[in-house]
């Protein structure tokens, strides 16, 4: 299984007390280095996406804004997304971790957990939005399609937020797929179950403030995998923010991280190899935790190939 990671991620500056800070990735990263699997990991320096695979997804003077703002000393965009200095060439390289791990799963049949940031599925096609820069899901599953020749590709974003940016750039295209649990009523206020999609394609799984194992095993069993199994996708992209998480400051949900990890072996009866990347969760402890369960089930999976 490969971890793609770079310490060039911790770079983008937040600022003080910003609730996505870099000890985020060093917490998933040294809980992942617990598990007794670890020696099993391939852990891969990504590339940098360049502006063209940008291009696949964003206007271009939506990236030549972040790009100039970083070079200016950096900005807020909006009241807590920001750009520092290094941003955008740290976010290239968290976007260009994303494609990497497509490569993998269509070339070499394998799976991988990208461990990246800036987050992306709020980003939109013309702006920044909720700690995110770039949209990473909806420019993989793009490049998936465009470049690699995917025909067919679904996205299941189990962060406690909804992911706007990738579902609105994703539902007018019959190829493309999502599928988001969220909790609901919460930021960024969409991810209502009426929105289908241009093509039937999306299914949103709003929930209520405090729901756990039992309202989310339910909403896998009965909505999540006949969605996604009828869908029949050539490839499951998973926006795997782990805010959803009993202790989270920001999201008010009951998970625990053999949960997550149940969720991921629900994704590999979909299809057998998955591309896992991080969004939310900013808890520590939690998604050092998290991390670790969900590494071990791809492990394990990858092991019995």
């Amino acid at each position: 299984m490969n971890v793609f990671y770079s310490d060039r991620f911790l770079q983008h500056d937040t600022g003080y007390g910003h609730p996505e800070r870099p000890e985020r990735l060093s917490a998933c990263v040294a809980g992942i280095k617990t598990s007794d699997l670890d020696d099993q990991i391939q852990w891969i320096e990504p590339r940098r996406a360049t502006v063209e695979d940008l291009k696949l997804v964003h206007t271009p003077a939506h990236i030549l804004n972040v790009k100039n703002t970083a070079e200016r000393g950096g900005f807020s965009l909006d009241s807590d997304t920001i750009v520092s200095p290094e941003s955008y060439d740290i976010a290239l390289q968290s976007s260009g971790a994303w494609l990497d791990g497509i490569d993998r799963i269509v070339d070499q049949k394998e799976s991988s957990f990208i461990i990246a940031r800036p987050p992306g599925h709020h980003a939109e096609r013309d702006r920044s939005l909720g700690f995110c820069l770039f949209s990473n899901c909806a420019i993989a599953a793009n490049y998936a399609k465009l470049v690699k020749g995917v025909d067919r590709v679904a996205v299941l974003d189990w962060d406690v937020h909804h992911g706007n940016g990738t579902q609105h750039i994703l539902e007018s295209d019959p190829n493309m797929a999502y599928c988001s649990l969220h909790q609901w009523p919460f930021y960024p206020g969409t991810g209502a179950d009426h929105e289908k999609g241009d093509f039937n394609n999306v299914l949103n799984i709003p929930l209520s403030e405090g729901s756990g194992k039992d309202q989310y095993f339910m909403a896998f069993d009965n909505q999540v995998l006949p969605f996604l199994k009828a869908w029949k996708p050539e490839l499951l992209i998973i926006s795997a923010g782990f805010d959803a998480s009993q202790n989270d400051p920001l999201g008010g949900m009951h998970l625990m991280p053999e949960h997550f990890a149940e969720f991921t072996r629900y994704c590999l009866d979909v299809t057998p190899h998955l591309l896992l990347g991080l969004e939310g969760g900013y808890n520590l402890n939690d998604l050092a935790d998290c991390s670790k369960a969900v590494a071990e089930v791809l492990i394990e999976h990858e092991s019995k190939k």
